[in-house]
């Protein structure tokens, strides 16, 4: 009997991993606000999705950024208009206010030691909005128009802490210096 347990109990396994495993793509994802994204990308690094309406006649993205995070961490993603990398982006960032609610808001990241305070963008950004939920913190908003095209250099990331109502360093090895990257949101 117990033989008779052993493969069926591997094969259970088995498929729990892989439907766990599948249920975090952006391809079959669904928004507690019942928000619909015509494209997506799984990011390579720290768990993270991006997911964009492209409006060609306006030039403006519609963007849902997600992570895996606690609700003591912090999440950001930016677009970088002058290079490759963190410094010189152009950040939306989320975490959890110490009052309770969820906050996200603009910030530029002009160095390797940015302030990450409310700071305005180089290009248009507008309804901003965050929520926490399943482990997971999403920003929402609207980019652009871009100035130059629809191929950006974009960065994300995750951070552990948050200090006096400010996202604390991220690590500064492994995924988190990796999790950079082109993307085109007119083709995808």
């Amino acid at each position: 009997m117990a033989i008779t347990f052993r493969p069926i109990s591997m094969i259970c396994t088995l498929m729990s991993l892989f439907l766990t495993s599948s249920a975090q793509t952006c391809s079959n994802y669904t928004f507690l606000t019942d928000r619909v994204f015509s494209s997506c990308r799984d990011l390579p690094y720290l768990q993270a999705h991006l997911h964009w309406n492209y409006s060609p006649s306006t030039k403006r993205i519609e963007i849902a950024y997600r992570a895996t995070q606690t609700s003591t961490g912090w999440i950001a993603w930016a677009i970088n208009p002058t290079g490759i990398g963190m410094a010189g982006s152009q950040a939306l960032v989320a975490f959890r206010h110490s009052n309770g609610s969820m906050i996200a808001y603009p910030t530029a990241l002009t160095n390797y030691n940015p302030s990450m305070q409310p700071h305005a963008l180089s290009f248009p950004v507008s309804n901003i909005s965050t929520e926490h939920s399943n482990d997971e913190m999403i920003i929402f908003a609207v980019v652009g128009p871009l100035s130059n095209n629809t191929t950006v250099n974009h960065v994300w990331q995750t951070g552990s802490s948050v200090l006096k109502n400010i996202p604390r360093i991220h690590p500064i090895s492994g995924d988190n210096v990796q999790s950079m990257g082109t993307i085109d949101f007119h083709s995808g």
